[in-house]
């Protein structure tokens, strides 16, 4: 018996044109041909040159992914597609703010969950706090489920970003970067 494809999650990053529809043109990639999206962000990157940054996480099996890869690297917008999960190490993160709302008891023990986790209080009333955590995602998925018992009313994440180690980056097939001396 054939064992099934792995799945598995993949960070891939896009360079492309900071022009109108772009997004939509990948989004619609995605959503025409039934991949799912975890998460987006999007970013200019290089205000003289108009160029923006997609960080995008999905999963899939190889060839799921590499057919994502060729359809997005055939979009005209689109520089360069990078699928940092497979060409190396890379440094991935997000940022979360989560609300908690609680007395007594709880309002310590989320207090001291978030001393524990590195998050910082950037508001704080009588009944809640507004907590910003940065990291990994599975450090920011454990910091969500621990703060749910204690009041958590409210969740935005920024989704996954990511950028390769050493010394090389991405850039646009004509490049206008240059490297500081």
């Amino acid at each position: 018996m054939k064992a099934a494809p792995t799945i598995k999650r993949h960070m891939i990053a896009v360079l492309v044109d900071n022009e109108p529809g772009v997004l939509a043109r990948v989004i619609g990639l995605f959503s025409g041909r039934g991949y799912n999206i975890e998460s987006l962000t999007v970013s200019e990157v290089d205000a003289d040159v108009g160029l923006s940054r997609i960080n995008l996480v999905t999963i899939g099996t190889p060839m799921v992914i590499e057919q994502i890869k060729n359809q997005l690297d055939r979009l005209v917008p689109v520089h360069t597609v990078h699928d940092l999960t497979e060409e190396g190490p890379h440094v991935e993160a997000e940022l979360v703010l989560v609300k908690v709302v609680g007395v007594g008891d709880k309002r310590v023990e989320a207090l001291r969950i978030a001393d524990i986790f590195g998050a910082k209080v950037d508001d704080t009333t009588l009944e809640s706090f507004i907590f910003r955590l940065d990291g990994q995602t599975e450090k920011i998925d454990r910091f969500i489920e621990l703060m749910r018992p204690l009041g958590l009313v409210e969740v935005a994440r920024t989704g996954g970003v990511a950028i390769s180690r050493g010394s090389e980056g991405i850039k646009p097939l004509a490049s206008t970067w240059s490297v500081s001396e």
